[in-house]
């Protein structure tokens, strides 16, 4: 075979494909973004930085991975389309250089009783059909083994047309499904506790029944003691079986007392029906704490919570069912499955296996299929979704990652990048939106977005290397290599607070004292029963303030001052003022535009095609009567109040004719937790997820409280942003307030007076208490993982 000489001595022209090797934003004005325009180099890791609200996710999300994906959405035909989410082309002149973008957001999974990490991930689809292939014995098919699939069956005649005659014909179906039928699949059942409803070593007649309205004599009380089916001076302890029966669950029987005709039921129905059925927020004070008393969520006796029926628990391979394998840690149930040589099966075995390991390799193995998705906190739940993305053989894609450091403690978050590095080096490109400096230090390019927050920010303030960054002089490159010292003198405990045999989740009987009156914080990777400990043994009762990282429900119509309760001061000065009724200053309410209803803008949907959303032309977007905008308090109409930031209204409500003390203690709570940028009527769904975060911790901080807990507080914070969280927490414990922390930010573990470690691992390997002690103790000792890293972080 000959080769061909080559003549040419100069290495070609580099081909034209080869050019488009930027993505190219110019003129981007979603949100807060002022005409931004940057270059991004593909097939490199870039790093978005800036402080909480500077406008990296208006950028990141709202521009460049919209419009990838709206214009994938397009590729489809308008049949399809009208299934999908419609997206508006972002407010962005030229974008150019797109690739597919994935995005992997801090989006909580759906907290659906029925939803846990097996559904939310393809593990559990798979395990359904190996158990119905290899199970013995066989019940059926794949469905037989969901818990969401409800075993049925029916018979009866069908009519339909056949050769223009009419036909009856008589057909049967059935369905086998995995559901348990007592507690429809979620595991645990509502039961009511006896002993709240009635005291049995009475009777009747002295007033054996404690339920509200059922005392004192009154109808309800009668119809139990006058019915005739039950003895009114017997205690209840000595009913027959009858007549417990007859008092506790009797079907509704209609019958005269005193003349009246009325319907005697059982108790239990009764109250069920009276009471139960209604929402809890809408009960009365008395009535909602009688229900959080007598209520009682337990496992479900028949399926023992694995949420099966028996036939589904019955089918085995290798004497292990489908939910001893769900109950399993997901890192020895990779094992398992390892261990299965079915050659039948070998292709679902590999997949199954692949994703298994994908979830030990992102340190997400303590976690077992049957955990509830809604039990997971932000950081985990990114990293669910995640696992569908690593063994993928696609290239060339974009990645985009929201804080995906978050809930991570400093041991995992080098396994974190070396995940994002390995998706870049298979070359793809990777976008990360972040604020600790451990993860800032691997970008290739890093986007420094600022200087300020809200309208203070929006413009891109450095663009270049990580070194760069440092000499950069931006508020980030100040704080790059902040470091915080360990405290040289800690405050004295003035209590403790005992837990005893802490069992919750993982935790393995844990004895610890939690010092109060001081800044305690729990640390410990991820996984090793932090929050079991916290949230599972510190009781929620009285006195204790519990502020964790579920995410805060509104719509668009939704703002500050309404989820702060600021809003109900501010009209009532109105209504005081102008002598009308405070519903007229609400846009929810009497005083909204009768156009828009309120919401400033009109929206018209053109089914696949985008939304479209116009200003309201008769309130200007004001979202107000104009008759309403005729009132004023202290010179300002309600629409000027509400487009006011938090520190100008601080100013405004604070003194002078407008001087509301109701309102100027909800906003300087705002501006304590670094919110004085915020408009007061911007909507919650514009605010990124550090701003939700410090919005609720504002909330909760005027609740009554002399323990404060806090989950992750420095969640979505910038570094500069800590600082000023450290102040705050500086000034609770000083007021007289316990603060129990749990945090992995080495700052807020320097910073703390005591230190409660958890561990030495994740799931069955961690739930023991490590270390206890001061923040000094810790670094000298360096005996734990997280001792080694803030000895590390402090210097030397």
């Amino acid at each position: 075979m000959s080769m061909a000489p080559r003549t040419d001595t100069q290495s070609p022209a580099p081909h034209v494909a080869d050019s488009h090797d930027l993505i190219r934003v110019h003129g981007a004005r979603e949100n807060n973004l002022k005409d931004v325009s940057i270059e991004i180099p593909k097939r490199r890791l870039t790093v978005f930085t800036g402080v909480s609200g500077s406008g990296k996710s208006s950028l990141v999300f709202d521009t460049i991975a919209a419009e990838s994906q709206r214009l994938i959405n397009e590729t489809y035909s308008a049949f399809v389309q009208g299934f999908m989410p419609t997206l508006a082309r972002p407010e962005v002149d030229v974008l150019d250089g797109l690739t597919t973008v994935i995005t992997v957001d801090q989006q909580r999974l759906g907290a659906d009783p029925r939803s846990t990490v097996g559904t939310a991930t393809d593990a559990n689809a798979m395990l359904r059909i190996l158990f119905s292939r290899l199970g013995k014995p066989h019940i059926g098919s794949p469905k037989a083994f969901s818990f969401n699939v409800a075993s049925i069956s029916g018979a009866g005649a069908v009519t339909m047309e056949r050769g223009g005659q009419t036909v009856k014909e008589r057909r049967s179906f059935s369905i086998t499904g995995g559901m348990c039928p007592r507690c429809e699949g979620r595991g645990s059942v509502s039961d009511l506790d006896l002993t709240q409803l009635y005291d049995d070593s009475k009777s009747l007649s002295e007033g054996a029944i404690t339920v509200p309205g059922y005392t004192g004599g009154g109808w309800n009380s009668r119809l139990y003691s006058e019915s005739g089916f039950l003895d009114p001076d017997k205690p209840i302890r000595k009913f027959t079986k009858k007549e417990l029966h007859d008092f506790l669950h009797r079907e509704p029987t209609r019958m005269k007392i005193a003349g009246i005709n009325m319907t005697y039921e059982g108790l239990i129905p009764r109250i069920q029906r009276s009471m139960l059925a209604k929402e809890r927020e809408g009960m009365q004070p008395h009535i909602r704490e009688f229900v959080d008393r007598a209520v009682t969520f337990t496992t479900c006796p028949e399926c023992d919570g694995t949420r099966l029926n028996e036939g589904a628990r019955s089918s085995k391979i290798k004497r292990i069912s489908i939910a001893d394998a769900c109950a399993m840690q997901i890192s020895d149930l990779a094992e398992w499955v390892r261990g299965l040589d079915e050659p039948s099966v070998a292709p679902l075995l590999t997949a199954l296996q692949q994703t298994l390991d994908s979830f030990v390799e992102i340190g997400l193995g303590y976690l077992s299929l049957d955990r509830p998705a809604g039990t997971l906190s932000g950081g985990e739940a990114q990293r669910v979704k995640m696992i569908r993305h690593l063994g993928s053989s696609l290239t060339d894609v974009t990645y985009v990652f929201d804080e995906p450091t978050i809930g991570l403690h400093p041991h995992d978050i080098q396994r974190m990048n070396d995940l994002l590095l390995r998706l870049r080096d298979k070359g793809n490109t990777v976008l990360v939106v972040e604020h600790k400096p451990e993860t800032i230090a691997i970008a290739d390019h890093v986007v420094d977005l600022g200087p300020g927050a809200g309208t203070a920010g929006g413009t891109v303030c450095f663009e270049g290397t990580v070194e760069g960054l440092r000499t950069g002089g931006t508020i980030t490159g100040r704080h790059f290599d902040d470091r915080a010292a360990v405290k040289e003198t800690v405050r004295k405990p003035t209590g403790t607070l005992e837990i005893r045999g802490a069992r919750t989740h993982n935790l393995q009987g844990v004895d610890v004292d939690i010092p109060l009156g001081v800044l305690a914080v729990v640390t410990g990777v991820a996984g090793s029963g932090k929050s079991s400990l916290v949230h599972g043994s510190i009781p929620a009762g009285e006195g204790v303030v519990s502020v964790d990282q579920a995410a805060i429900r509104g719509s668009r119509r939704s703002n500050p001052a309404t989820y702060t309760g600021l809003l109900d001061p501010i009209r009532k000065a109105f209504a005081k003022v102008n002598g009308v009724k405070p519903a007229l200053f609400s846009a929810n309410s009497e005083g909204a535009c009768p156009t828009c209803n309120g919401a400033g803008v009109i929206y018209t949907d053109l089914a696949m095609m985008a939304g479209v959303a116009t200003t309201c032309e008769e309130c200007e977007g004001k979202r107000f009567q104009a008759s309403v905008l005729d009132y004023h308090l202290g010179g300002r109409d309600i629409s000027e109040v509400l487009a006011m930031s938090v520190t100008e209204a601080e100013e405004f409500f604070g003194a002078g004719e407008a001087a509301t003390p109701a309102a100027h203690r909800i906003l300087t709570r705002l501006a304590d937790v670094g919110l004085g940028y915020l408009t007061l009527g911007q909507p919650l769904t514009t605010l990124s997820g550090g701003e939700r975060q410090r919005l609720k911790l504002a909330t909760h901080m005027a609740e009554k409280g002399g323990i404060y807990v806090l989950d992750e507080p420095t969640a979505g914070l910038h570094l500069a942003d800590v600082e000023q969280l450290l102040a705050l927490l500086d000034r609770l414990v000083d007021a007289g307030k316990s603060v129990i922390v749990v945090e992995h930010h080495q700052a807020v573990m320097a910073h703390a007076d005591w230190i409660i470690d958890l561990g030495p691992g994740a799931g069955h390997d961690g739930g023991r208490l490590v270390f206890e002690g001061t923040p000094a103790d810790l670094v000298a000792a360096r005996s734990t993982l997280t001792g080694e890293h803030l000895a590390t972080y402090v210097g030397p």
